[in-house]
């Protein structure tokens, strides 16, 4: 069967410029009920861009064997965290689904099988940012899960595959945290960096914009600055499905570019 012929569900969709993609360092959950510099980066991001015809999030916080899409109409609101107020686990983010874009890359990803997940939702590291971007809820959001078994090469390769969406009106948001070390916060310091990781997070910026492929991909090996910043693959994959599909006229803009608690990086980008 030709490739078009898969594509059921963007078939349906008009053709458009190309979408910017984005990544987007979250941070603690406590953003989705705040008022802050993080968050005012967000949604000035929502009302810069183009109001895309569905999302797929890649996030931290979906780790599965094997790879999954969300294939819910109603995905619920996932609080996948604790020891958080109430007012947290309150909040709602009511977007609807999209199994048909869910079953079109089951069809037509071709470097690994793709499994429609009919169990999860929104996670945090999804709805969290989501929701300053388009506040309304009335775009269909779909996750797409990070395999623990693949290689960062390999999640490169699989990103690529998503190419031709941001033709179709589709926005691509990977969310994580490049410098992303819980075991050494210090909650002495809420708005600075320890110097590793102020290194490591310029190493990455570096790497980003002189389009340093081979360096980003083996970013956690370079040297122990980067080895601290980036103990566990996680949160550092997401922003990989985002550069993986950076194009050489894209445009490149970094934001929210502050570590906090002495661990955490929140800088976030978006290509195109």
């Amino acid at each position: 069967m030709e490739l078009n012929q898969l594509r059921t569900f963007t078939n349906g969709l008009p053709n458009t410029e190309k979408m910017p993609v984005l990544f987007l360092g979250h941070g603690s959950p406590m953003n989705a009920i705040e008022e802050n510099d993080f968050v005012n980066g967000w949604r000035k991001v929502g009302q810069s861009i183009p109001k895309p015809a569905a999302i797929i999030c890649i996030s931290a916080h979906w780790e599965t064997s094997g790879t999954k899409v969300t294939a819910v109409p109603h995905p619920k609101t996932i609080h996948d965290f604790f020891g958080f107020p109430p007012e947290l686990f309150a909040v709602q983010y009511p977007a609807p689904g999209s199994p048909e874009l869910a079953n079109e890359l089951s069809e037509v990803i071709n470097a690994v099988p793709v499994e429609l997940d009919r169990i999860w939702g929104l996670d945090h590291g999804a709805w969290s940012v989501i929701k300053f971007l388009y506040p309304d809820a009335d775009i269909p959001v779909i996750e797409f899960s990070i395999d623990v078994h693949k290689s960062p090469r390999e999640h490169y390769e699989l990103a690529r595959e998503l190419q031709y969406l941001r033709h179709k009106g589709v926005l691509i948001i990977g969310s994580g945290n490049i410098v992303h070390n819980l075991r050494m916060m210090n909650w002495h310091q809420p708005e600075t960096g320890y110097d590793w990781a102020v290194e490591s997070n310029e190493t990455f910026k570096n790497f980003l914009v002189q389009d340093k492929q081979e360096e980003l991909l083996n970013f956690q090996n370079i040297n122990s600055s980067n080895r601290m910043s980036v103990p566990t693959a996680e949160h550092y994959i997401p922003s990989l499905y985002t550069y993986a599909l950076r194009e050489n006229n894209d445009d490149l803009k970094i934001f929210n570019d502050q570590l906090i608690y002495g661990s955490i990086g929140m800088l976030s980008f978006q290509i195109g």
